[in-house]
Parts: structure tokens; C-alpha cells; sequence
């Protein structure tokens, strides 16, 4: 069994911890609130996090304190046990990829991927630049200009150029959002691919759920500069804590219910709990959680339908509710035809 995977599907962690985050603060003159506010976590040698949320949560600002580029009014970082919270990022031995990549566009790809190395002799540092390039399957286009590659070809040549200098921690903003929908796919796959051959840990920002859970070991949710829930892509999906967290990683319907330990009373019926609770809770419920059952004499009606090619997600009205299902390709079910709500899995309690 592969040392990332373990019989539930959750890629295990990493026993050594590479980086510290503890108790980070920052608030910018101009702002209300702080941008970010006691963020903490740590990440494992060799681990894929994902910082996740909307705009304005805090995430590009806590990876840039990270980075070095932003000094925290409060907090540690710590790499290795080393405390590099004021140090500048040129001291910090991290491996920083940007949005719109930053490739030289005067020099060609090998000397792109070779600026790093400059501590090396020319032919060591070719070599070296040669190598990385094998790595991210571009051998043959060194002496091509960054505007003679695609976005996808542009983008494993900054990875190229990270990775050259063997960092132990690589730092990602947003890096796919100037691809096409098939190449982000793609290329994201390769990144993850690439990452774990070199033994680099990364941090990745995105405020893209599937690339989230595509790409992550880790996810850390965010919500106004806070981390609310860390897990493993599985662990938030599943078990989400908090209404924003079921609503922002996936679609959920939220539901109202009277829970008894392991047990919920709802308007469809009593259902089971994914975790005990007592009293009047919230509950979200995954569109794929529902079956559709075509009655002419059923409670609800379908008053939306949106195709998907690998299934299909329906609107259904009852009484002021509306909820979001999804069924397989083949559940063909009429916009205004009537039908039953069936939850046939466990529900999860909120916070």
C-alpha cells in the first residue's frame, strides 16, 4: 500500500512536522477586523495543505506571513524548529510559486529554471536545471521564451525553477486560476505528482473546493481570518462543524431537527447522526444524501433540473423549502413533476 494511502481513503500523516504555525495575527491599518486572527496549525514533512475560503478570509495574508512577505503583529513560525517569524523570505529557505508565475521573459526556459542556482558553477547549475526540467516533463524546450509556452507549460516551469534549489516547503497562491478548466485539471494532478517525487511539503490557497479536495492532504476552511475546521478532505466533507463549512466545501441543505444522542427528529422523520447530540440542532444534509421518488400525489415538485453529464442536480420545492438533490444520469425526472424526499444516510450535526 502506497505510504500516502490508508484502508479508509485518507492519506496518512506525516510523523515529522516540518513547519509550526501558532497564535498568527494581522491587522492592517485600513480594516475593521483583522485580517487574520490566531491562526495556527502545523504541516508534516512532505504534506499537501490546502488554506481554503473566500475572498477577504485571510488566507493569501496568512501564506504570506508564511513566505516572509508580511510581518505578523503577533504569533510564531517556526521551520524545523527554527523560529523564522522576522526573518526576510531571501533567509527562509522557501520555494514560493506566484499567481502569474514571475518567469524572466528576456531569458529562455533553462536560464529561467537556472537564475536560482547562481551559487553553482554554469555548467552544475545547467545540469541541475536540465534535471528539473526532465522532472516536469519539459525536456526538449529549454531554449524557448515563456511567451512561446502555454499556461500549463509556463506554470511547471516556475514549479521547475522552485524546485531547483531543493526547498522543504513550497508556497502557492492561487496557482491554477489563469488556466482553462481542462488544463487546471491537469496540471494540478502534476503539481500534487511533482511535489511528492521531490519530497517538498506544500501550502496551497484556493478558494476552488474541488481543487481543494483534488489536490490536499489537509484542508484547513477559513472564515474571516480564522481557521474553523482542519481535516483531511474526507474528515470536512463528511463531518463538516459548522453551517459555513457544510455550505462553502460542497453543496448542503440544512435542515432543523430535536436530536436525541445518535438519533434526530426532522420533518422527514427521525433519521440517524453521523455524531451524538441533544436538543434543537442544524443539520446538513448532502444533495447526493436524498432519493428521488416520482409520486403524482407527492409533497414536492421539481422546479429545477441542470444536466451534468456524470449526474444530474434537481431544485425541489416543498411547502417555503427548497432542496438540492442529485440523482445519476439516467434519473430522468421532469421539471413540475411531483415527488418524495427519501434522506437515506446519516445526517451531521452543527455547531
Amino acid at each position: 500500500m502506497p505510504a500516502e494511502a490508508t484502508p479508509l481513503g485518507y492519506r496518512a500523516r506525516p510523523t515529522k512536522v516540518l513547519l509550526e504555525v501558532a497564535g498568527l495575527r494581522k491587522h492592517f491599518p485600513h480594516g475593521d477586523a483583522p485580517a487574520v486572527e490566531r491562526v495556527g496549525f502545523s504541516l508534516g514533512e512532505g504534506e499537501m495543505l490546502a488554506l481554503l475560503g473566500p475572498s477577504g478570509c485571510g488566507k493569501t495574508t496568512t501564506l504570506r506571513m508564511i513566505g516572509g512577505f508580511e510581518v505578523p503583529d503577533a504569533g510564531t513560525i517556526s521551520l524545523r524548529g527554527r523560529d523564522i517569524t522576522r526573518l526576510p523570505p531571501e533567509a527562509r529557505g522557501i520555494g514560493f510559486v506566484f499567481q502569474d508565475y514571475a518567469l524572466f521573459p528576456h531569458l529562455d526556459v533553462l536560464e529561467n529554471v537556472r537564475f536560482g542556482l547562481r551559487k553553482m558553477s554554469r555548467a552544475e547549475g545547467e545540469a541541475r536545471a536540465r534535471e528539473m526540467l526532465a522532472l516536469v516533463g519539459l525536456s526538449g524546450l529549454e531554449r524557448r521564451r515563456p511567451h512561446e509556452l502555454s499556461g500549463g507549460q509556463q506554470q511547471r516551469v516556475a514549479l521547475a525553477r522552485t524546485l531547483a534549489v531543493a526547498p522543504p516547503l513550497v508556497l502557492m497562491d492561487e496557482p491554477f486560476s489563469n488556466l482553462d478548466a481542462a488544463m487546471r485539471v491537469e496540471t494540478r494532478q502534476e503539481v500534487r505528482k511533482l511535489l511528492k517525487s521531490s519530497g517538498s511539503a506544500g501550502i496551497l490557497v484556493t478558494h476552488d473546493q474541488e481543487e481543494a479536495l483534488a489536490i490536499a492532504d489537509r484542508i484547513a476552511v477559513m472564515e474571516a481570518g480564522r481557521v474553523v475546521q482542519i481535516g483531511t478532505p474526507d474528515e470536512i466533507y463528511l463531518n463538516p462543524v459548522s453551517e459555513f463549512v457544510a455550505s462553502f466545501l460542497g453543496r448542503s441543505n440544512i435542515l432543523r431537527g430535536t436530536a436525541n444522542g445518535m438519533r434526530v427528529d426532522t420533518s422527514f422523520g427521525t433519521l440517524p447522526l453521523s455524531r451524538a447530540a441533544n436538543g434543537a440542532v442544524n443539520l446538513a444534509v448532502r444533495p447526493e444524501q436524498i432519493m428521488l421518488e416520482p409520486d403524482a400525489e407527492g409533497p414536492a415538485s421539481v422546479v429545477g433540473r441542470e444536466f451534468r453529464g456524470h449526474d444530474q442536480l434537481y431544485w425541489v420545492q416543498e411547502g417555503e423549502r427548497c432542496m438540492l438533490v442529485i440523482s445519476g444520469p439516467g434519473a430522468n425526472i421532469e421539471i413540475g413533476a411531483r415527488v418524495r424526499l427519501r434522506i437515506c444516510d446519516c445526517v451531521v450535526p452543527l455547531v
